[in-house]
């Protein structure tokens, strides 16, 4: 039998096999590996745990969410129902200061009339007895009873229209 290097290589691969299983390296190749496959199931399970603490926080927020449009909608409405409260009232006292205002203007309009409605009678009564004094002081004569009478009521129109102007 000859020895060649085919020979040689088999019992160097077999030494080689020998010296692994010696020293125990599929064992800690395999002892390697499945820590790896363990490490990797663990951060699977990690991940799909934080996976489901994302929804449950995106329920929350959402649901957070959906409660705060609630609210603002509320405090909308209730804004607007006190805006519209604060244009009845202001509407209200607008119209009563106004209704006052107006009171007022008439009771002062009622006060002119009746001081010029007395002014002009006391200037007829004045040009009255000023008439009546100039025909007792002039004499009794019939022309210049007429001219004075005509006189007067000339100066009684002048007058009142002095006084309404």
């Amino acid at each position: 039998m000859t020895i060649d290097a085919t020979f040689w290589v088999t019992v160097s691969f077999f030494m080689f096999l020998g010296i692994l299983i010696y020293f125990k390296i599929p064992q800690k190749i395999k002892t390697v590996l499945e820590e790896n496959i363990l490490n990797i199931k663990n951060q699977i399970n990690e991940a799909e745990k934080l996976k489901e603490e994302a929804k449950n926080i995106l329920t929350e927020n959402e649901k957070k969410i959906s409660n705060s449009k609630s609210e603002v909608k509320k405090m909308l409405d209730k804004a607007v129902e006190e805006t519209e409260k604060n244009v009845i009232k202001v509407n209200k006292e607008f119209h009563n200061l106004m209704e006052n205002r107006k009171k007022h203007t008439e009771e002062r309009i009622k006060q002119i009339k009746n001081k010029a409605i007395k002014d002009i009678k006391n200037t007829s009564v004045k040009i009255a007895i000023e008439s009546v004094e100039k025909l007792i002081n002039n004499s009794l004569d019939k022309s210049k009873l007429d001219k004075i009478y005509l006189s007067s009521i000339e100066e009684t129109k002048l007058a009142l229209k002095k006084k309404s102007s």
